[in-house]
């Protein structure tokens, strides 16, 4: 089967020492690690002489990346940067410069191996008249498919921008004038300092912020005002899927304080009536029972294979998970493992020899066929 793996991280092999060039602290520092023989072992990650994290050959080395695909049978990798980069609590023109030298930096990979590499772009959230420059530069000069955005933008000593925040809507609106793929991944997880044991933010924390970020498009109306707009999340979508009850629950008990800017039950953008599901989000659920229930949530023309390739809370073997379900037919399964990512990048099948595997499922809309209004409440079959 064809593999596309739509979430995977990579990083530039060094970048300047950021806080000497901009004078204060905060941002990540790359240093290499070597061995006796003068061989590259990995890079240690460090913020403001503190420890963050030691990476592998593999985070930032495009040859050691392909040994890895070639091994475990990924044809196509589309990479995007590690969240911690996002810096959107730094100077926005500081931001800025960082972006373009990941965007640029992930341009060259993708040059250089076209047919393994898609890259997804980084921008400065923070300062949305200069992330739509930097979004339509991605496109248009980089020929990037999308960008990956946080799941809030922070702002420091103000309130953080959830993505229903209205300033934020000039980027999602160019995004969807420019045909841009959105993908949001969790980052500076709400409540990390209260759960520092236990890795609870990686565990809680982020499917938490996932979930935040589903239901602040849904119910700030984005999705509404934007029909076209292609996004797609993280690691399943969080814990979204599996909470839909009580947030529906919520929707109809208060709508005095949810449903003040969305008029639609929030079950509407979730698969129905022989309808994919409004949003898109990746494989990553690590249970096989737990992808069952999300294709039953989301449709199987919303799930995209996706293994958060390099990090230890990723698919070791990318894709396996959906090989071995015995349940699911070839055709689910190359829709999961490629065809979905195609449709969400909207790139031409074509290209990678799949126009007979792959039927583009755009249909939104009520048909002659299926006439029920995506706002109709769900049946109780549908509710599972």
């Amino acid at each position: 089967m064809y593999k596309i793996d739509m979430h995977t991280h990579l990083l530039p092999a060094g970048w300047p020492d950021l806080t000497e060039k901009f004078g204060y602290n905060g941002f990540v520092n790359f240093a290499l690690k070597k061995d006796d023989a003068g061989q590259t072992t990995g890079a240690s990650l460090t913020i403001d002489g503190r420890h963050f994290r030691d990476i592998k050959p593999n985070c930032f080395d495009p040859e050691a990346v392909l040994a890895d695909m070639a091994e475990n049978r990924v044809d196509v990798q589309v990479v995007c940067t590690v969240p911690v980069m996002f810096s959107y609590w730094a100077r926005p023109e500081h931001t800025l410069w960082l972006s373009k030298f990941l965007n640029d930096s992930l341009a060259e990979v993708t040059r250089k191996h076209p047919d393994k590499f898609i890259a997804l772009g980084t921008l400065p959230m923070q300062a949305p008249d200069l992330a739509v420059k930097e979004l339509e530069r991605c496109v248009k000069e980089l020929g990037f498919p999308g960008v990956q955005i946080g799941s809030h933008v922070e702002q420091p000593g103000k309130r953080d921008w959830n993505l229903s925040e209205p300033k934020l809507f000039p980027i999602f609106e160019a995004a969807q004038d420019l045909g841009a793929s959105v993908f949001v991944h969790p980052w500076d997880m709400m409540g990390h300092e209260d759960m520092g044991k236990y890795w609870l933010p990686w565990l809680v924390g982020m499917p938490a912020e996932t979930a935040r970020a589903v239901c602040s498009l849904i119910f700030g109306g984005v999705f509404d005002r934007l029909p076209n707009l292609r996004v797609g999340f993280a690691h399943g979508g969080g814990s979204f899927p599996y909470t839909i009850g009580r947030i529906e629950h919520g929707y109809n008990c208060r709508p005095d304080l949810v449903a003040v800017d969305c008029s639609h039950n929030p079950w509407s953008y979730l698969a129905d009536y022989g309808r994919p599901a409004r949003f898109w989000v990746d494989s990553g659920v690590h249970s096989r029972n737990a992808l069952r229930y999300l294709i039953a949530m989301m449709g199987e023309e919303r799930i995209f294979m996706g293994s958060d390739y390099p990090f230890p809370l990723g698919e070791e073997r990318p894709g396996s998970m959906i090989d071995s379900m015995y349940d699911l037919t070839d055709k689910t399964k190359q829709r999961l493992l490629a065809g979905t990512a195609l449709e969400f990048l909207d790139i031409d099948p074509a290209r990678y020899g799949m126009e007979d595997m792959y039927r583009p499922h755009r249909d939104r809309g009520p048909s002659a066929e299926n006439p029920a209004p995506r706002d109709a409440t769900p049946s109780e079959g549908a509710r599972l």
